[in-house]
């Protein structure tokens, strides 16, 4: 297993969440550290990821929840040329930004890219998801030329859903990785 970057969405994760258990039980998980999780400045959390995809000794996996889906699709978009400095990104409960539950403090990285991602890719979507439906994610996922894979009835697949350590989450995560090493396109997930 490759160094994985843990992606938390607006308010960041917290110790219910799914990512930060993953972290606790893994010391090979890195989570990114913008200025602020609960204000958002796209800029900010382009340069938090740089600065974390930077301290890996190899390509990192990025396991993105919610918002940092999108931060994701957005430094494919404006960061293209260092996409081999990735293996690849898992992109859990893409929301709407047009949503009528999308937070104003979101706004400035709710821009979604709608270009093909410069690497490989699993979007990961609750049949449920208050955020975003999953016929938004697949549209994403399509965009994204990204795998897709809708895990059930679980909202937003967040603390909220009760999720625990989410072993079907790690299990699509583990799968994801395993495909990505040689390729360089989506693999077979779901």
């Amino acid at each position: 297993m490759s160094t994985w970057i843990m992606l938390p969405g607006i308010g960041g994760s917290d110790e219910r969440h799914w990512q930060s258990r993953w972290e606790a039980a893994d010391p090979r998980l890195r989570r990114i550290r913008p200025s602020s999780w609960d204000r958002p400045r796209l800029c900010d959390w382009l340069e938090a990821l740089d600065d974390a995809i930077d301290a890996a000794s190899e390509p990192p996996l990025l396991v993105a929840h919610s918002l940092s889906c999108l931060l994701v699709a957005h430094w494919g978009t404006q960061r293209a040329k260092r996409a081999t400095s990735i293996r690849g990104a898992v992109l859990v409960a893409v929301p709407d930004p047009d949503g009528y539950r999308c937070p104003i403090e979101a706004r400035s990285i709710a821009d979604v890219p709608q270009a093909p991602l410069p690497f490989p890719a699993l979007v990961i979507t609750s049949a449920d998801d208050p955020y975003g439906t999953s016929e938004y994610a697949d549209r994403c996922a399509m965009r994204w030329d990204a795998g897709f894979v809708t895990v059930g009835e679980h909202g937003h697949l967040n603390s909220d859903s009760r999720l625990e350590d989410w072993p079907l989450g790690r299990m699509l995560v583990d799968a994801f990785e395993a495909g990505t090493r040689g390729a360089r396109g989506a693999p077979p997930v779901g």
